[in-house]
């Protein structure tokens, strides 16, 4: 077939059109929050085994989104494929279970073929469908309304604000699940260990902070000079002036250092002056226990490039900067 002459208006339109459709399909979901979502909820909620979810061709692969998101927000969950649970997945559903099976017609045949089956497990059924006197519905134990008036696609054919809709409906019902678990941002960085947002919410100031002989630190009449050194040689751009107790008392900095020279008040000679003359009290401090994208949104509103971190007592105990975050990745 012939491809027409591109029309940048009319697929512009068409573009916008499209987006019209899912939104108002998506806002037609919210008045039908009511005693059946109320339903299905407490139907996942009593489960004590996994959600599994089952749906054909483009509802399938909404499922499996939907499964995925169940499963990262505190409700076990897994996809199955309604062909192959008539080759032997069905064995992966159990009696402790609850299926979820989405299918805008109601009438897949792949699906409906297994929907005894899975009655005769004495499973509950939960359904997303558009058609309340579909083969699906009938079977369900609570059914969900995901109708649209039409289709996004110009002929009203390819599955487009029908499958936004079960997308849109399967966020609810995780999200509303989620805070009925009581599921915490730390309950979500567990199942999230590997990327950025896990480390965001699993990395403490204490995993990245440098301590022990790593740790730039000074006395109150430690000398400026050796100050100086004892600054430069741990590579942080700052040191601590503790006390005899291991309490912070100040922070000298880099950047203290090349004010005091700018200043040359014309006081005591710079080679004269102890770390107690120099040093900036009430420094910025944090807890190891804290989280580093804490300590990172610290540095950030102060403008400062490092804290130090100390014990409940004002013991100092580490140190971080900004390049120690960015190693681990939490920046």
């Amino acid at each position: 077939m012939d491809q027409p002459p591109f029309d940048a208006a009319r697929a512009a339109a068409l573009a916008r059109d499209t987006l019209a459709i899912e939104a108002d399909a998506v806002r037609a979901l919210a008045a039908r929050i009511d005693e059946r979502f109320e339903a299905a909820l407490r139907l996942v909620l009593a489960c004590r085994g996994r959600v599994v979810v089952m749906g054909m061709g483009k509802s399938g692969h909404i499922g499996r989104k939907l499964a995925a998101t169940l499963a990262s927000t505190g409700t076990p969950s897994l996809f199955v494929h309604p062909a192959e649970a008539s080759h032997g997945d069905l064995g992966m559903i159990t009696p402790g279970d609850v299926v979820l099976a989405l299918s805008n017609s109601g009438e897949s045949e792949e699906l409906t073929a297994v929907l005894p089956f899975i009655k005769r497990l004495g499973v509950p059924l939960l359904a997303f469908t558009g058609r309340a006197d579909s083969s699906l519905a009938r079977h369900a134990d609570v059914v969900l309304d995901t109708s649209v008036a039409r289709e996004a696609c110009p002929h009203n054919l390819a599955p487009t604000a029908s499958t936004t809709a079960q997308l849109a409906l399967g966020d609810a019902l995780a999200v509303a699940l989620l805070d009925a678990r009581g599921f915490a941002a730390d309950d979500f960085a567990r199942s999230h260990p590997g990327g950025s947002l896990g480390r965001r919410l699993l990395t403490r100031v204490a995993d990245v902070m440098r301590q022990g002989d790593a740790l730039p630190r000074a006395r109150p009449d430690t000398p400026l000079m050796e100050l100086m050194r004892e600054t430069s040689a741990k590579g942080l751009g700052l040191c601590a002036v503790v006390g005899d107790d291991g309490r912070v008392l100040g922070v000298f900095t880099d950047g203290d250092l090349r004010r005091l020279i700018e200043r040359d008040d014309g006081g005591a000679p710079l080679a004269s002056r102890r770390a107690g003359d120099v040093m900036r009290p009430g420094a910025r401090t944090i807890g190891p226990g804290a989280l580093a994208a804490e300590a990172a949104a610290l540095m950030e509103t102060h403008r400062i490039n490092g804290l130090l971190v100390t014990d409940e007592g004002g013991v100092l105990v580490g140190a971080l900067t900004t390049n120690d975050l960015l190693r681990a990745k939490v920046i």
